[in-house]
């Protein structure tokens, strides 16, 4: 999906695990920073390979932070796929060639682990079982819609994940909060994938009438809304996931005709 080289050069490190927190300042390298072409660091995504004789590593995250200086610049969050170690300038490759998929799962019961989330892990396999997928992770928050605008702005804008699904929150209870918080951070509907949930759930159960859940694009990210149970994931997901990819190269770029497209 998307090629081009980067070039690192080490001055420090700060390593959890296998996670690599690596800190990319402009116009060039600060104290226990790294260097490296800043603009196209900006372009990565979620899932984006980084490649030298093989792939070394994968980016899980990307956001803008302050640093010692107060001059601020972006870190990545990479996920180390050996035990290599940067020592010296290197080339990496960014290779994207599949879609990144995160859930967000609405729950105050979840969040206090007094719940375990099935709906998610079911978004992950009915997605990945049509859509070929670099990277799949998810998240548990409370019912809470600062929470979830902030998370779904980071998502999209910062990281970049290509497909946000957030699970929970659609109905009419008083902290059913997840389609007005999503559509503050919308730049566009996608009333035909509403109407498609909608229109299908309502064969199965007359209770479908009364879901608030939206649809629609952020950046170059698309977001859907879920029921919370995963016999409403079930129902409303079967519908658009064969529409999934289409739509996502189309939001991305593709100048494919869509008489043509796949």
């Amino acid at each position: 999906m998307s090629t081009g080289v980067i070039s690192i050069t080490a001055r420090g490190s700060y390593v959890c695990d296998h996670d690599y927190l690596l800190g990319f300042q402009r116009p060039g390298p600060g104290p226990g920073g790294y260097c490296l072409d800043y603009s196209r660091i900006k372009a990565l995504r979620a899932g984006t390979l980084l490649v030298a004789d093989r792939p070394r590593f994968q980016v899980l995250d990307k956001f803008w932070s302050a640093d010692q200086s107060d001059s601020g610049g972006i870190f990545l969050k990479l996920r180390s796929l050996d035990d290599f170690l940067i020592e010296k300038t290197i080339d990496l490759a960014m290779i994207k060639k599949a879609f990144s998929l995160a859930w967000i799962t609405l729950s105050d019961k979840g969040a206090r682990g007094q719940r375990e989330d099935e709906s998610g892990p079911l978004i992950r396999d009915m997605i990945g079982s049509s859509l070929e997928l670099d990277l799949a992770r998810g998240f548990m928050i409370p019912d809470d819609g600062d929470l979830l605008r902030s998370l779904l702005v980071h998502l999209a804008l910062g990281a970049g994940y290509d497909l946000i699904i957030t699970t929970g929150g659609t109905g009419l209870g008083p902290r059913d909060i997840t389609p007005q918080a999503t559509l503050k951070v919308m730049d566009q509907r996608l009333h035909g994938f509403e109407q498609a949930m909608t229109a299908h759930s309502l064969t199965i159960t007359s209770h479908a009438a009364i879901s608030r859940a939206v649809a629609g694009t952020l950046g170059q990210s698309m977001i859907i809304n879920l029921p919370g149970s995963p016999k409403g994931v079930r129902e409303n997901l079967a519908p658009i996931v064969p529409s999934l990819k289409h739509a996502l190269k189309k939001l991305q770029g593709d100048p494919m005709d869509c008489a043509t497209g796949s």
